[in-house]
């Protein structure tokens, strides 16, 4: 069974508490997550199964989306609710024009400095266990891209609003920066990933449902094959000898008995595949070579 499971994690847990309670439910052995969520944060967390596994980066390069909801006027040491509160301010006015022009100036390639309560690492260790002996270290900030931001709802001090980002993007972060913006400081209240990549919320399982499904059975929501998972990524049709040469790792010539397309030759990567529609690898062309080269093979 190597599957990605789309999973719907509920709030107080971590990511990594989830994949043990999918690896104990459908009892297998290699199980991991394809981009944390915060303990506090509910929405989509994609499993990957068995050699699925080797896939994940696949996944976590994908831009994610979220519903967020901000709490103005106060700010955290973790940017989030579940901090302590080291800034507070009573009386403010902020009007909804004011408010969108704020997070809309978010949007776009943005820098943002990597919060200490983070699972970054600092010589070898967690900037959160640093964090929590009250050790701050100097930080680079990192370019990270707002494709999309869209003000949902004001309920002051709450403020509810949508994303649409590039891996590496820190919700809290991006609160904690908005409040700054405003004068008034703010946090993150409530966090849910709705989307990664071509992956929906509405298509998620919730963990009590994996005991009560047959994984194997085909189009089962929430169920991905590897194949069916990677299908934003072009295939490539494969013939014997090719397909001998790929099982052993070797790249292939693009040349007059292999010719690719426009597509292939641009994307980041490709589903290697046999006749018989057996997903045998993924790889990705070398322009400067001409040739397709493995990344992960299944064969």
């Amino acid at each position: 069974m190597d599957l990605i499971i789309a999973l719907n994690k509920p709030k107080d847990i971590t990511s990594q508490d989830a994949v043990t309670k999918v690896k104990r439910i459908l009892k297998v052995k290699k199980a991991g997550h394809t981009g944390t969520l915060d303990p506090m944060a509910t929405g989509l967390l994609l499993v990957c199964i068995n050699r699925a596994t080797r896939l994940a980066s696949y996944f976590s390069a994908l831009d994610k989306e979220y519903k967020a909801v901000m709490k103005l006027g106060e700010t955290t040491d973790t940017q989030d609710a579940y901090g302590k509160v080291i800034s507070k301010t009573d009386r403010f006015e902020i009007d909804k024009g004011v408010l969108e022009e704020a997070i809309k100036s978010f949007k776009g390639r943005i820098r943002q400095m990597p919060p200490m309560f983070s699972a970054l690492k600092h010589e070898g260790k967690p900037l959160y266990k640093l964090a929590r002996k009250g050790i701050e270290v100097a930080r680079e900030p990192r370019e990270v891209i707002i494709h999309d931001i869209e003000l949902l709802n004001i309920d002051l001090p709450l403020v509810t609003f949508r994303t649409r980002c590039s891996k590496g993007t820190y919700i809290r972060t991006l609160c904690d920066d908005m409040g700054k913006k405003l004068g008034v400081g703010a946090h993150l209240s409530c966090l849910e990933r709705t989307a990664i990549g071509p992956f929906r919320i509405e298509e998620s399982l919730a963990i009590e449902e994996l005991g009560n499904i047959d994984m194997r059975g085909p189009d089962v929501k929430g169920a991905y094959t590897m194949d069916r998972a990677l299908s934003w990524m072009p295939e490539l049709i494969i013939q014997e000898p090719a397909i001998k040469a790929v099982s052993h790792g070797n790249p292939l010539t693009a040349d007059n008995t292999l010719i690719l397309s426009d597509e292939c030759r641009k994307a980041e990567g490709l589903r290697i595949k046999s006749s018989a529609g057996g997903l045998l690898a993924v790889g990705r062309f070398d322009a400067g070579k001409n040739l397709i080269k493995m990344d992960v093979v299944f064969a």
